[in-house]
């Protein structure tokens, strides 16, 4: 795969993606090369088919919430439990790197939506 032309292939990529981070492959090795390579094309076709950066990702994650008919229970397996949940979510905690990760992949959100660019 040289670049991603679709919206099944960039679900296609990011599922090949979610199944090898599992595997937890050495960079060096072909599957961890597969992984950077499907990383790379994913952020490229995030970059064009979803230009909006997240200047405040927990408006974009209950926009997600809403759009998907999700609870908060929903998102314990990514966030945490259900205090951290409603901490991330009223915005008294924010998302860790590994949460940031496991929304990314759970919920097909692009890397740059979960990050706040405020400083």
């Amino acid at each position: 795969m040289d670049n991603i032309e679709n919206d099944k292939y960039y679900e296609m990529a990011l599922e090949k993606v979610q199944s090898l981070m599992l595997k937890k492959p050495d960079k060096a090795s072909l599957e961890g090369q597969e992984l950077e390579m499907l990383i790379t094309l994913i952020e490229a076709y995030e970059d064009i088919h979803f230009p909006m950066s997240a200047s405040d990702p927990i408006a974009y994650l209950h926009f997600k919430m809403q759009q998907e008919n999700l609870k908060q229970k929903d998102l314990i397996p990514f966030i945490g439990d259900k205090s951290k949940v409603s901490k991330v979510l009223n915005k008294k905690q924010e998302l860790t790197v590994l949460m940031i990760k496991k929304l990314s992949l759970g919920l097909n959100i692009p890397l740059n939506y979960l990050i706040s660019l405020s400083v």
